[in-house]
């Protein structure tokens, strides 16, 4: 089985309340085979327009072992810690090579 990656853009407009989410959410990562491959950190547009404000890119074992961990009753309590906090964020699940 091909691994998956997990691809989260973020607007965080209220970090305070978004450190309470950065604190939950990766046990339950680690609890379905996640790692944190990258978290925010420097970057660099090369080509076209997309302006991400910040980045996060987590690798799993397989697309159902990330599905299972959003669809988890443990992520959907982590991921009430982050309302209010983000003007956006958009995730996806994308399987590799």
């Amino acid at each position: 089985m091909p691994a998956a990656y997990l691809i989260v853009e973020s607007h965080v407009t209220d970090p305070e309340v978004f450190k309470q989410y950065m604190v939950a959410a990766p046990e339950v990562v680690k609890s379905f085979g996640g790692e944190y491959l990258v978290r925010g950190g420097r970057m660099q547009v090369l080509e076209g327009d997309w302006q991400p404000p910040r980045l996060t890119v987590l690798h799993y074992p397989d697309f159902e072992a990330a599905k299972a961990m959003y669809d988890s009753p443990a992520y959907t309590q982590a991921r009430a810690l982050r309302a209010g906090a983000t003007a956006m964020f958009n995730m996806v699940i994308v399987e590799g090579v």
